[in-house]
């Protein structure tokens, strides 16, 4: 795909879906002697999230796990949709959909992972993390420079935002 054919294919979305565990997170899961579950976010991540939701664009996390601190980060961010427990995702993901009138052309997605692939197939854009496995990076549309827990979904929603910074009219 050519790089104007994927600016066109982002300008567009009004839906980024990220997986959390390898994309959100480096996949890491740690868990104490209590059965207590901590993950680590990037804050980079986070704030390239915030920065998506403020240009209008809304953000919604499908994992294939369920973890509290998934939604004690989604809470922080303000991201409303917060999916837990799918390892299959192409139908949550197409109810989201249905739910909010989008088209395929309007959801990004980002996994890293074979559960993702489901996802990508319904969406418009697909991201992968440079850590995901290969027959990810082999299907989606852009694989990111960083690793999943480390940037990686900063430097997505950095390439959404600089594609609708360049189509705002010059003033």
């Amino acid at each position: 795909m050519s790089h104007n054919d994927f600016a066109t294919k982002l300008r567009n979305i009004k839906l980024f879906v990220l997986d959390v565990d390898g994309t959100l997170t480096d996949g890491g899961i740690f868990i104490d002697s209590e059965g207590h579950e901590f993950k680590r976010f990037d804050a980079h991540d986070g704030h390239g999230i915030k920065l998506l939701q403020k240009a209008g664009i809304e953000v919604a996390f499908l994992s294939g796990r369920s973890s509290k601190p998934v939604e004690i980060r989604a809470k922080e961010l303000g991201v409303k949709i917060v999916l837990q427990g799918f390892f299959k995702k192409e139908s949550p993901l197409l109810k989201v959909m249905k739910e909010r009138k989008l088209t395929k052309e309007e959801v990004a997605i980002m996994g890293d992972d074979v559960s993702d692939l489901e996802m990508a197939g319904v969406a418009g854009v697909s991201f992968a993390p440079a850590n995901a496995i290969e027959a990810v990076k082999r299907q989606v549309d852009h694989v990111t420079k960083r690793s999943g827990g480390n940037g990686a979904v900063r430097e997505a929603c950095d390439l959404i935002l600089e594609t609708l910074e360049a189509n705002e009219p010059k003033s």
